[in-house]
């Protein structure tokens, strides 16, 4: 399962799927074409985040829920709960067994369905993810992963992604071959890496009267901050994650260029090699002597390892993340200052 500590996270097979009602799914047929999650797992994960969660601290959870049809409903969902380093006799499944066996018990919806993780300013494109995915997938189908961003909940909206790996990715992943080859053969880019699923939140009707009541009780907020024409750190930090994703790619082109190099370069050893050797045959056919035995090439000269590409395309898709957060945020201060260019321009 996804755990606390970076890239550690494998999904157990002793947990059960998410076909506990409605049509099972058929065999090989993964498709999720919406996420429904109830209002009290968004305010549990939003809860979760503001007790344990401090800076770019990430915090995770499972969920539970169950799939109808194409539709997987999320009703529920609990916390890892913080543990060190020192926490050596912690065991994280057995803690997850034992809780849904406990939900179970009180006739609460207990069969795991995914989890959720936060982001630091929509810095969640990394290895680790992809690799706790790939656990949960591999062993629930239907299984997603919610992306809550807290910094942008903050600023009005509520963020919560889901995300699934795709196909192409997953039998990538199943064959753990990320060689250039590999996944140039598989056709695997950044941009078909995760495929997002449309979320609805979903609330009783009980709710939703209570919700209509506390807002005709509520006094009309101060909405003033909003027509600021002052940007917010914001952006400045986006930018700064973007120049340092930028960096890295710079880093990983290097890498690459210098294969080439490497590779161009052994092939020219070769050539001058079997160049030499020819002209010795030569001698030595002209002289009445044998030629010299036939002797394998590779074994000389090794080929160089190629870099694992699939690092570069978790750094391009993360680059593509924060070029898309920063494009909304720019789009929403653009507009309020064409809007101030427009008022002032009225007055005058």
């Amino acid at each position: 399962m996804a755990s606390r500590k970076e890239g550690s996270g494998a999904a157990g097979g002793g947990f059960g799927g998410a076909k506990g009602k409605g049509k099972a799914a058929a065999a090989g047929d993964s498709a999720v074409k919406q996420v429904q999650i109830d209002g009290l797992v968004v305010l549990k994960i939003i809860k979760h985040y503001q007790e344990e969660g401090q800076g770019n601290e990430v915090v995770q959870g499972v969920l539970l829920g169950l799939v109808v049809d194409d539709r997987l409903e999320i009703t529920n969902c609990f916390p890892f709960p913080q543990h060190t380093e020192d926490d050596a006799d912690f065991d994280e499944v057995q803690y997850q067994m034992e809780m849904m066996r406990s939900l179970r018990h009180v006739n609460i919806d207990h069969l795991h369905v995914g989890w959720y993780q936060s982001t630091y300013y929509g810095s969640f494109v990394t290895r680790a993810l992809l690799d706790s995915q790939f656990s949960y997938q591999h062993a629930i189908e239907e299984s997603v992963v919610l992306i809550y961003d807290p910094i942008k909940t903050a600023q009005g909206s509520l963020s919560l992604k889901a995300y699934r790996l795709t196909p192409k990715l997953m039998e990538v992943c199943k064959e753990k071959d990320f060689s250039p080859e590999a996944l140039k053969k598989a056709n695997i880019a950044y941009e078909n890496m995760f495929e997002e699923v449309p979320i609805v939140i979903k609330n009783s009707y009980l709710i939703n009267v209570m919700l209509w009541e506390l807002e005709k009780k509520s006094a009309v907020a101060d909405r003033h901050e909003l027509l600021s024409l002052a940007s917010s750190n914001h952006l400045g930090k986006s930018l700064q994650l973007l120049m340092d994703r930028v960096d890295e790619m710079s880093q990983d082109i290097v890498k690459y260029n210098t294969y080439l190099r490497n590779v161009s370069k052994q092939q020219q050893q070769k050539h001058q090699y079997q160049q030499r050797r020819q002209q010795e045959n030569i001698q030595r056919q002209s002289r009445g002597e044998p030629p010299l035995p036939e002797e394998d090439i590779n074994k000389l000269f090794k080929p160089p390892q190629p870099p694992p590409r699939m690092e570069s395309l978790l750094i391009a898709g993360q680059i593509n993340t924060y070029c898309q957060n920063i494009k909304e945020f720019n789009a929403q201060n653009l507009g309020k200052l064409f809007m101030a260019q427009a008022l002032q321009d009225y007055n005058n």
